[in-house]
């Protein structure tokens, strides 16, 4: 599938912002489901100095300053992506090892093989440890249950049991607030999803991305009424031919649509970054001297090509 993708951000100051420093994650990358075919980052007004660099996670980070006077910022990026669907996981699912096994194979042992998945088991600013969590999987990761057989009942219930609300809760709302409450947003059921898995020692990331959606039947659609997109995904090893386990895979998940995949939930998907949190890719963060007040505009339109 061919994808054009524009996402648009509008700051308007008061009073005008003198400086400003700024990181934004808008530019994604190729992956094992998806190539990117272009990119492009505009910035009004003109930025006077501008770089791009790869973060410790491989994003793409774009570093911008504006030393003059403004009110208002403007950064829209534009990206060409043709996606691959995942294909069928039934060998997958029939040879997934026991959770337990998993969360073994994180831990260190002396003179093991170290897996750079581990980074992605410990607590981050926004997946901590908490009683809600291990309450809420505790009938779902049972004794030697296969750990995607789990994990995609652990997304069904997060599904079924959260009720997605626009505006319910903030950036900074602690996951185990959110589940308490029952519900929040796709952020929140990410953050809830690997705020589970992490409590039980296994691994997950957060991804930031994009997903078509279809207007209703007969209507057109409609420009920048899309919103960007998050989702978590989980490492899973492989067990080789003596039955150890060995170097696997991240399966994605998606407990807003109740949609998984290898590498992709499907290829209407597009994965813009990850890392251990929303904290890690917020799409523009930054500090500005001035603006005191603010409003933020955001749109985004993902489209067939």
């Amino acid at each position: 599938m061919l994808l054009e993708i524009t996402h648009n951000t509008l700051y308007q100051y008061s009073p005008d912002v003198e400086i400003a420093q700024h990181i934004a994650h808008l530019k994604p990358h190729t992956t094992n489901n998806q190539v990117v075919l272009n990119s492009n980052l505009s910035i009004e007004p003109k930025p006077d100095w501008y770089s791009e660099t790869k973060d410790v996670f491989g994003n793409t980070c774009s570093f911008f300053s504006i030393q003059n006077k403004h009110q208002q910022l403007n950064i829209t990026s534009q990206s060409l992506i043709e996606t691959n669907n995942p294909g069928t996981l039934t060998a997958q699912l029939e040879n997934s090892p026991p959770w337990e096994e998993v969360r073994e194979y994180f831990r260190y042992h002396a003179q093991s093989n170290w897996n750079p998945a581990v980074e992605f088991t410990f607590p981050s600013p926004y997946v901590t440890q908490h009683p809600e969590f291990s309450e809420f999987t505790r009938s779902i990761f049972t004794v030697k249950r296969p750990t995607l057989e789990a994990a995609i009942d652990l997304m069904e219930q997060i599904h079924l049991k959260m009720r997605y609300t626009s505006e319910s809760t903030e950036i900074d709302t602690p996951a185990f607030e959110a589940l308490r409450r029952r519900e929040g947003v796709c952020q929140d059921f990410s953050h809830i999803f690997l705020s589970c898995i992490r409590n039980l020692g296994l691994a997950g990331k957060y991804v930031s991305g994009y997903l078509l959606t279809d207007p209703p039947k007969g209507q057109p659609r409609l420009i920048g009424a899309d919103a960007s997109h998050a989702w978590a995904s989980l490492y899973v090893p492989n067990i080789d031919q003596n039955g150890e386990l060995s170097e696997g895979r991240w399966y994605d998940f998606d407990p807003t649509n109740n949609r998984w995949g290898w590498g992709s939930p499907g290829e209407d998907y597009v994965s813009l970054a990850y890392g251990r949190d929303y904290s890690d890719i917020s799409p523009i963060r930054g500090v500005i001297h001035g603006g005191t007040e603010h409003t933020l505009d955001v749109a985004v339109t993902v489209k067939p090509a």
